[in-house]
């Protein structure tokens, strides 16, 4: 019997599937998975997955079993004796981005976002728009096809019931298209941290995980996504994305610098009628003084509120900061419909972060 291996693919992606979501805060709180990255894929740890073998006979003698014969120079061998007890097994699983936003959406329930603009470029687009006499055998149209030998070999007399219909090269008809250019739905991904003293490893960490689930699932949604980063203690400045993960900390807190510089950024190249935007702050809550609040409350409600999406406020525990800035902000917005909050205690409250952040669709 011949082995159906697409079903048995099928049934496995399956099973990959069922096992991440079910250990998926497990899986959003692992650095591990953030260092096994491809371009569209992300390899995955799945322990204890049985995966199929074939047997033949009652598998009690084969290759490979039974008593060895020695080490190669003819003594018994030496080597570890078998034990009795079924061994650990991890398979490493490669799980695409599109899979792992599915995944995503289904657990936590993700409505899907919809853009409120587009950006002014286009992509081109393949739309089927007739039937043709030549083409790649690839776009041949069966049905068509078939129906145009019948019509042949009823006229030509040669059809008689229950015959077969077979057709020649002049019955073949292929689907046609032409190329249809249709807007892109863009969107920034704008992220600001604090890198201040009391930001430490274990925060930082902390978001690098939770920017890639962000990333993740904005990417899933839109066909164009750019991402630009800043970092901020008492002063601002734009930097990459490896310097914005890995920069060591220092210094005092001005956040206004952050929210500035990112007006700058977005009024400079992201205007809102053609951009969906999305700007993530990340910090401790600590600020340098209740005037630099003020700063940044009128900065939110006059300026980047009304130009955004939605803005994320993220704020990170730390044995070090003060938390008092998302009281502040709760204290002024009051369940602002463009304003989400969070707050993340450790690595397993990243799931929750990301309901926080994304479970309105906006």
């Amino acid at each position: 019997m011949p082995l159906n291996i697409d079903n048995d693919l099928h049934r496995f992606r399956k099973i990959v599937k069922g096992r991440v979501r079910k250990d998926l805060r497990r899986y959003m709180s692992s650095k591990e998975m953030l260092g096994k990255q491809g371009d569209q894929v992300v390899s995955i740890p799945l322990p204890q997955i049985q995966i199929p073998r074939l047997r033949y006979g009652d598998n009690k003698q084969g290759v490979g079993q039974g008593q060895g014969d020695g080490d190669g120079d003819g003594q018994p061998g030496q080597g570890p004796q078998a034990g009795d007890k079924p061994g650990e097994h991890t398979l490493e699983v490669e799980v695409s981005f599109e899979e792992l936003a599915e995944i995503l959406a289904e657990e936590l329930e993700l409505p899907n976002i919809e853009p409120k603009g587009a950006k002014q470029i286009s992509s081109e687009k393949d739309k089927y728009t007739g039937i043709a006499t030549v083409g790649p055998e690839s776009l041949r149209h069966t049905r068509r096809t078939f129906r145009q030998a019948l019509k042949r070999q009823i006229a030509s007399g040669s059809y008689s019931q229950g015959a077969p219909i077979i057709p020649v090269k002049e019955d073949k008809r292929y689907r046609s298209w032409k190329a249809q250019t249709v807007p892109q739905s863009s969107a920034v991904i704008l992220y600001m941290m604090d890198v201040s003293g009391s930001m430490g490893a274990k925060q930082k960490e902390i978001v690098r995980m939770e920017a890639f689930w962000l990333d993740l699932w904005l990417n899933h949604q839109y066909k164009n996504v750019e991402t630009r980063f800043i970092i901020h203690d008492a002063a601002a400045k734009e930097v990459d994305r490896h310097t914005f993960f890995h920069t060591r900390e220092s210094g005092g807190t001005l956040i206004s610098s952050a929210y500035k510089l990112a007006l700058k950024i977005l009024e400079a190249d992201y205007p809102p009628s053609e951009w969906n935007i999305y700007p993530f702050h990340f910090s401790d809550g600590d600020n340098w003084s209740g005037n630099d609040t003020k700063e940044c409350v009128t900065l939110l409600r006059d300026r980047i509120l009304p130009m955004s999406n939605q803005f994320s406020y993220a704020q990170v525990d730390s044995e070090y900061g003060s938390g008092q800035f998302i009281k502040d902000l709760r204290e002024h917005f009051d369940d602002h419909p463009k304003l989400a909050l969070s707050e993340i205690a450790d690595k397993d409250g990243i799931m929750d972060s990301i309901q926080d952040f994304l479970g309105k669709g906006r």
